[in-house]
């Protein structure tokens, strides 16, 4: 298996520079949300809980920067969801017939979303009993 080494000139998709990749790639990344909205019912109701728990954080006698850690965790939820279901779709691009590394790489992916949300939980909690 002898393949050429890559180039970065190859890839058609490395060719915007400066304000140009910028603009295309806050275009694609708001694609990517527009989607994630609309397809996947985990990132909409983690982005509720972000919608209605924000709110909370900045009515807490907390620190700014413990409302910016509770905000922050709940982003990093959502930034994982993404990413769980970058790894889904990759998957499923490459089949649906059940494998068990897809399994294993889906389990993984959604493992790290638990996680997530418990760190979040951690955080909330935490400030929450320190406000008290």
């Amino acid at each position: 298996m002898n393949q050429e080494p890559y180039d970065i000139n190859q890839n058609p998709h490395k060719g915007n520079r400066g304000l140009n990749r910028a603009f295309h790639a806050a275009k694609n990344s708001w694609r990517g949300l527009v989607f994630a909205f609309k397809e996947e019912s985990a990132f909409r109701q983690e982005l509720t809980l972000l919608i209605v728990l924000s709110p909370i954080a900045f009515l807490l006698p907390a620190s700014n920067l413990e409302k910016v850690i509770m905000v922050g965790s709940l982003i990093m939820v959502l930034a994982i969801e993404l990413l769980n279901s970058s790894v889904e779709a990759a998957i499923d691009r490459i089949s649906f017939e059940h494998h068990d590394l897809s399994k294993r790489a889906k389990d993984f992916g959604s493992a790290a979303v638990m996680l997530a949300l418990l760190v979040a939980l951690m955080v909330w909690i935490t400030v929450i009993l320190n406000t008290l």
